[in-house]
């Protein structure tokens, strides 16, 4: 068997992996942003309409409910994105030390 680098493999993975990691990273930083606003933008207009008279308590309360669910949903569906991109980047930093691996090793470690 072939002395295998560790450090220079983990790099390897790391620099297939990184690029797929930061994209969902990002992603999720726009969606939460955007979620967050919506949330935010109702609680305002919540707080503006009670004040006004023309909501009660018991329908601002159902109005916020609605909102951090569909917001809740949205991020939800970031999750099983996330888990999408988590498994790329795994398949991206095996890819990228496939040949150097099973060479080493004498066999298909990683196929």
């Amino acid at each position: 068997m072939t002395p295998i680098d560790v450090e220079g493999l983990a790099g390897q993975m790391l620099a297939a992996a990184l690029p797929i990691l930061s994209k969902s990273a990002t992603d999720a930083r726009a969606f939460a942003e955007v979620e967050f606003t919506k949330i935010a933008l109702t609680i305002r207009s919540i707080g503006e309409q009670v004040a006004s008279g023309r909501l009660t308590e018991q329908q601002a309360k159902l109005l916020l409910d609605m909102q951090t669910h569909a917001s809740k949903n949205v991020l939800l569906t970031l999750e099983g994105l996330a888990l999408l991109g988590a498994e790329a980047a795994m398949n991206a930093a095996l890819g990228a030390v496939e040949t150097a691996v099973n060479t080493a090793v004498g066999f298909a470690l990683i196929a």
